[in-house]
């Protein structure tokens, strides 16, 4: 038996019968009152009525009645208003107590406790893969949609961390967010540091000279420490050093970059090119996104970004290839939304108190088709639908953050199992 469990039958008062106390008061859960996830009694503001009182208060819930005074809490002011000690286990009897002790293992099914038990022991890829299908979809979709607004909150932690590192600047804190989305997963954490080491408003200023720009952001992420023979490093190695001397930069190791494994297309070297590109024709960066009111307008802000022309023959400095337009894929576009544009605006939509905007989001993520990786595949395979970035995401973020650790007693997906008929 856990404590975990216990709380599960509290909560949703899955008691067989009538309850009594030790002292054989009755007893009847008004309300369970709400689950405290922090340090005092497990359960606050509870509604009980005990014998023929009505209270209200607090209640802690153990495996053993001996378990309150293991852990001391006769001694802690934070539990004098508890009014109800429920326990699994009664192992005190003929001690008296001023607070009524509910005993509660033979008042619940225990199937419960074994299709739980079962969950916990499994080493399925997730406890309920095999019985997930047979949830209703309106069950599922509640629940994907709690995980979805509980993945964006995740990831605002970053973006508020990036507010703060430009002085609570909404501008700033996006050039920061969209340019560590640029790096995608292998380079994400050089191009945030290049980013932080070229100030946003530094970079505006010379948004009208394309060669300056990419001189800077080239420069900043170290790809000009090398003396490249052709003619555009080289002038963008001339420019750099006069740029990088009077405004003091200290540029990235190129050495963080990773090329090896990758295809040409996804080289730091070219995302550097396009969000050069994207830094050089995107004014008011915030702006401009907020306003677009359908999923295509905002696609298209990213799918419309190239390179100089440069870039066209070269993946890298130095080694030509065939002639293309070096624009964004569709998939890295697609990636772009999740991982930055959607979760930011929905983050500065909460920030500033715009439910319109929050559902706009909500909506897009519906309309950007979903990831596929092993995660996404195997919830597939398991019956569940993952052909947009709002499954996708929820459905990732379901089992990195519950399904990893069992805390199937905390999704609704598990709650349904456990105490389906």
């Amino acid at each position: 038996m856990t404590e975990e469990f216990l709380y599960y039958i509290w909560k949703y008062r899955l008691f067989t019968g009538p309850l009594y106390s030790v002292d054989q008061d009755e007893i009847e859960v008004v309300s369970p009152g709400f689950h405290n996830l922090n340090a005092g009694p497990d359960f606050s503001d509870a509604r009980l009525r005990i014998g023929s009182t009505l209270w209200a208060g607090n209640v802690e819930i153990h495996l053993n009645t001996s378990d309150w005074f293991r852990h001391g809490h006769q001694h802690d002011k934070a539990y004098e208003n508890v009014v109800l000690h429920v326990v699994y286990n009664h192992d005190m009897p003929g001690h008296e107590s001023h607070i009524p002790v509910l005993e509660i293992k033979d008042s619940f099914n225990h199937v419960l406790f074994h299709r739980y038990r079962d969950f916990l022991s499994t080493r399925r890829w997730v406890p309920c893969i095999n019985q997930v299908a047979t949830v209703p979809e309106h069950e599922i979709s509640l629940w994907l949609e709690r995980m979805l607004i509980e993945r964006i909150e995740r990831k605002s932690e970053i973006i508020h961390l990036f507010l703060k590192l430009g002085n609570n600047n909404w501008e700033e804190a996006l050039y920061y967010t969209l340019a560590r989305s640029f790096g995608f997963s292998v380079n994400a954490l050089p191009f945030e540091m290049m980013a932080r080491s070229l100030p946003y408003n530094l970079l505006v200023r010379h948004r009208d000279n394309p060669m300056q720009l990419e001189a800077l952001i080239m420069g900043q992420a170290g790809m000009l420490s090398t003396e490249w023979k052709d003619e555009w490093p080289q002038q963008l190695i001339t420019e750099y050093h006069f740029l990088k001397k009077k405004y003091q930069l200290i540029a990235v190791d190129k050495h963080l970059w990773r090329f090896l494994r990758m295809r040409p297309g996804n080289f730091p070297t070219l995302r550097l090119a396009q969000f050069t590109s994207f830094i050089a024709r995107t004014q008011s960066l915030l702006s401009r996104l907020i306003h677009c009111e359908t999923i295509d307008q905002l696609t298209a802000v990213f799918s419309s970004i190239t390179t100089s022309p440069y870039w066209e023959t070269h993946y890298v400095f130095d080694k030509k290839a065939t002639r293309s337009i070096k624009k964004m894929g569709a998939g890295a576009v697609n990636l772009l939304l999740i991982n930055a544009v959607l979760p930011f605006l929905f983050v500065y939509g909460r920030a500033i108190d715009n439910d319109s905007l929050c559902n706009r989001v909500l909506d897009f993520y519906t309309k950007v088709p979903g990831e596929v990786n092993t995660i996404t595949k195997n919830w597939k395979t398991a019956g569940l639908d993952v052909r947009s970035a709002f499954n996708t995401q929820a459905l990732i973020g379901l089992k990195n953050d519950y399904c990893e650790y069992k805390r199937c007693l905390e999704c609704r997906i598990g709650i349904y199992l456990i105490k389906a008929p």
